[in-house]
């Protein structure tokens, strides 16, 4: 694997949980290990739409950090009430750029499965209405998350994100063609995780961001660590070593992705002039 820190175009990390606590508690501490990594933008990603107001806060109160806002399919059943309407209006705030995550969790099933699916559709509703991406989770769900996404694609255009992409072909394929996005997290540094590997080799690549789902899946070498943006770059360079690219062209194509996809975020002057700090 390439060596990361020889970028010379900033990365971004389009998914992270910076209100979980092993991050909060640090969060200085994170945000400047991220900048001296090369990752100068994050969206922390929202997973209760009743604590939303912790998540809005650290964005407000970070420029180098966005949000989303949404209820994880884990969640579903706790959160049955969440309307369209009310995901729309809280997403109206300059600081929130997606809706989600939402989507299928079959794995661990913490929520019933038409709760699931029901919840997954009005986030569905929102992304469509607002213009937003839709960050997508979907664990042992492939086919139930496809037939969702088709369906729900012929009632209107949205712009789905398959976050921390380590589904089937099957997933893989139906959302290379409902031109869907697709996040690779740290899973792509494992060594046995092959199918992954796979994916980020044939998935377009003006179609592929990185991100650290953190505070999970570390990368190597830091597996069995709490996760934290500035690992981003060690699956920034995976990406570049399965796609026979140089880390800096991953990190450029990566980037751009992120900004065309989340067009809400205005592109800060390091990430058009491309000279990482």
């Amino acid at each position: 694997m390439n060596a990361p820190g020889a970028m010379t175009f900033p990365i971004v990390d389009s998914h992270c949980h910076l209100d979980f606590d092993v991050l909060s508690d640090d969060l200085p501490g994170v945000l400047e290990r991220a900048a001296a990594a090369g990752v100068h933008l994050m969206v922390t990603i929202s997973t209760r739409v009743r604590k939303f107001d912790r998540i809005l806060k650290i964005a407000e109160a970070h420029p180098s950090v966005y949000c989303s806002v949404g209820t994880h399919p884990h969640n579903a059943a706790e959160e049955p009430d969440v309307t369209a309407d009310e995901l729309v209006e809280l997403a109206t705030h300059p600081k929130v750029v997606a809706i989600g995550e939402a989507g299928l969790d079959y794995h661990y099933d913490n929520s019933p499965r038409a709760m699931q699916a029901a919840g997954f559709r009005v986030h569905i509703e929102a992304a469509r209405r607002s213009g937003l991406p839709l960050v997508i989770h979907s664990r042992s769900a492939e086919h139930d998350t496809a037939q969702i996404l088709r369906e729900e694609m012929g009632q209107g255009a949205f712009k789905p994100l398959l976050h921390c992409f380590s589904s089937s072909h099957e997933l893989a394929s139906a959302g290379i063609a409902l031109g869907a996005y697709f996040s690779f997290s740290g899973i792509l540094t494992f060594k046995n995780a092959t199918e992954i590997h796979q994916a980020a080799r044939t998935v377009p690549l003006d179609r592929i961001l990185v991100e650290t789902d953190a505070p999970y899946l570390a990368p190597v070498p830091h597996r069995g660590r709490p996760n934290e943006p500035a690992y981003v770059a060690h699956t920034l360079a995976r990406l570049a070593e399965l796609r026979n690219i140089d880390d800096t062209a991953a990190a450029r194509a990566t980037s751009q992705n992120f900004f065309r996809l989340f067009s809400k975020v205005p592109v800060p002057r390091l990430y058009r002039n491309g000279a990482a700090s």
